[in-house]
């Protein structure tokens, strides 16, 4: 399959950046170092393009009903300027996506999905649109920045007359932005550290992009490439969609539970109550390395005596703490905080101990 590139493809090998294929587009992983880059967005400002990701439209006298159907959440907490995060469970179990619903208008929705699995998404929620609802895949039309770090407003305020210290945490402005109308302006992200998501269309991404450059030069703002996205992530312990959560893990075991509303009926909504009620047998649970040594991605998780008991989902050196730290699927007797577990490092049995999160 042909990757794709992002509206910003020559901006980012003009700066430098390693590109690599993810999720089917070419996608810049570090433009400098992975640490470097992720010390930028916990201390300053970091420009991330993040426009592989999938967008919806659902439009119509129904579509908060189709989304009612297909989440988990309950959108009735939506309005006008809100988000939501939540999750699409499948019939097996499992989770088909997690994504971000952003109520548009009185009858308009966007959906915020996983570039991975922009196709599959699509058509199971087209397979549950039995009554009509207008969809729109703009995937390919829109650009999205994420703009992180405890510098955000400040090195963007001049660029909209939005007060941008009025936009809480899920919620969202529509208006302009760098000189370009209708651009969405969201109080999210998936680092931590504060600062907005911003959407335009393809045909103003750069000029956007290069004005953000512009007006967060004073501010030391750096553009940042997924390695650094992935570290900031798991240091606040957020799911990534096909390591920690997938078809197969149940969003009561991920932790997703907050977002796993049984005050309406969705998809497989009586066999997760069920699940709820009888209690889950694994569980996601964090750790951190007490051994010197870097979790990774499918290591096996151990009990103290050498047995396995489960596999590590995502892991990393955490660069704020100089250690370890990971996330894995356990059965629910080693999910205590403080519990001592080990991970098979190469040869090796390295201790480590479960956590709460966030890390950081």
């Amino acid at each position: 399959m042909e990757l794709k590139n992002t509206a910003l493809y020559d901006i980012h090998v003009q700066a430098g950046a390693k590109m690599v294929p993810f999720a089917g587009y070419n996608m810049p992983v570090r433009y400098s170092s992975d640490i470097e880059e992720h010390m930028t967005v916990r201390e300053g400002v970091g420009i991330f393009d993040v426009s592989h990701m999938g967008e919806f439209y659902l439009r119509g006298p129904k579509a908060f009903d189709l989304i009612q159907r297909i989440s988990s959440n309950d959108a009735e907490k939506l309005f006008i300027g809100r988000a939501q995060y939540s999750c699409m469970p499948n019939d097996t179990g499992g989770i088909v996506d997690d994504l971000i619903i952003y109520m548009i208008g009185e009858e308009e929705y966007m959906l915020v999905v996983n570039a991975s699995n922009i196709e599959k998404d699509w058509n199971w929620i087209q397979q549950h649109n039995t009554e009509g609802v207008e969809m729109e895949n703009a995937s390919d039309q829109i650009s999205l920045f994420a703009i992180q770090g405890p510098k955000a407003i400040e090195a963007l305020q001049q660029l909209s007359s939005i007060d941008l210290a009025e936009v809480k945490f899920y919620h969202f402005e529509i208006g302009d932005f760098a000189g370009v109308e209708n651009v969405l302006i969201s109080g999210t992200g998936y680092t931590g550290s504060g600062g907005f998501e911003i959407y335009v269309r393809n045909e103003d991404a750069v000029r956007v992009w290069n004005e953000v450059m512009k007006a967060g030069a004073s501010y030391g703002i750096k553009p940042i490439g997924l390695g650094a996205r992935d570290t900031l992530r798991l240091e606040k312990g957020y799911c990534l969609y096909g390591n920690d959560i997938d078809d197969t893990t149940s969003p009561l075991e991920a932790g997703l539970g907050w977002v796993t509303k049984f005050t309406k009926d969705f998809v497989n909504s009586d066999a997760l109550k069920a699940q709820k009620e009888a209690g889950i047998t694994r569980k996601l649970v964090a750790f951190e390395m007490i051994d010197r040594g870097i979790p990774r991605h499918d290591y096996e998780i151990q009990d103290t005596e050498g047995n396995n008991i489960g596999r590590v989902t995502s892991g990393t050196q955490s660069p704020m703490l100089s250690k370890g730290i990971g996330m894995g699927y356990v059965h629910k007797d080693f999910a205590t905080p403080d519990t001592e577990i080990s991970i098979a490092v190469r040869n090796r049995s390295l201790k480590a101990k479960v956590v709460k999160l966030p890390f950081v």
